[in-house]
């Protein structure tokens, strides 16, 4: 098998604490789809390379709206990324899905609209995404769970809001009818641009409250509220970056290759004899090695 890269994408909280895992060679990258979040951090965990970037950008300026999904994700592939490690913070529609657990989602429903959602705007490109979170990986996050202090949460449906606002109660409840698990901002477009980068993608959620489907105490102001959940991120990013602290060398382990590393094989519907030299040079990263 080819060399393994791990990218690890932070979310809230984990964005910040990503240099726990070590101090490395900082790279600036431009792409076809402008720069990414901020720049990206080569290193290596436990004799594995690793490449670190922080989805919000430094002091977490970016918006879940404003971040550049298509340049992150074509950052990570160009610096020899094969597999990718995503986390998030978010809220919880579920009684058992208790804040500080962490969950290793399966399903999502995108409920984004105002996010460039495809690298091929100019050809057909229709990758499947079934199974939107690579199976590889999340085995392997399950298994470098084993014993785990937190409790985590082995599958669930993430719903994908737009946001910035948060849920209305309505929604909330709609979505607790569809039967998700979690509520966020910022697992898509980011799992779909991995598969049509042919990156195995896995994500770590860390719900940090109950969604607003369940009221909140009455003797929690919010000013308290706010310090609860604070608090709430920075113990499941702790968790979670212990998680993706184990995980890493189980990924370098992996001995076959998955099929999200040959997503694009029977995606391309375009007839590729008439895509234009400018195309194929844009997207050389991802379709040269279907061009010829």
């Amino acid at each position: 098998m080819a060399r393994v890269v791990v990218g690890v994408i932070g979310g809230t909280g984990l964005g910040e604490a990503l240099g726990a895992l070590g101090a490395g060679e900082t790279r600036e990258v431009e792409t076809p789809f402008g720069r990414p979040s901020g720049p990206i951090t080569l290193t290596e965990v436990s004799g594995v390379p690793v490449a670190l970037l922080s989805r919000h950008g430094d002091g977490h300026m970016r918006s879940p709206s404003a971040v550049p999904y298509r340049a992150n994700i074509w950052a990570l592939k160009s610096l020899g990324v094969t597999h990718v490690l995503a986390s998030g913070a978010c809220g919880s529609l579920r009684e058992e899905v208790a804040p500080k657990h962490l969950v290793i989602p399966d399903q999502v429903i995108d409920r984004t609209f105002r996010r460039a959602g495809t690298f091929f705007d100019d050809l057909a490109v229709h990758v499947e995404l079934a199974a939107p979170f690579c199976n590889t990986l999340r085995n392997v996050l399950v298994k470098a769970g084993t014993g785990f202090p937190a409790r985590i949460h082995q599958g669930g449906t993430y719903v994908c809001m737009e946001g910035p606002q948060f849920s209305t109660r309505a929604e909330s409840e709609l979505h607790r009818s569809w039967g998700a698990s979690l509520i966020g901002m910022t697992l898509m477009p980011e799992a779909k641009l991995a598969r049509e980068a042919e990156l195995c993608y896995a994500a770590v959620a860390l719900p940090t409250d109950y969604d607003c489907w369940k009221p909140h105490p009455a003797t929690l102001d919010q000013a308290k509220l706010i310090e609860e959940i604070l608090g709430n991120v920075k113990a499941a990013t702790q968790n979670a970056l212990e998680l993706i602290r184990r995980a890493i060398p189980q990924v370098a382990a992996i001995e076959k290759p998955c099929a999200c590393q040959s997503a694009l094989a029977l995606a391309i519907w375009s007839d590729r004899s008439r895509l234009p030299a400018e195309t194929r040079q844009k997207l050389a990263l991802l379709l040269g090695k279907y061009l010829g």
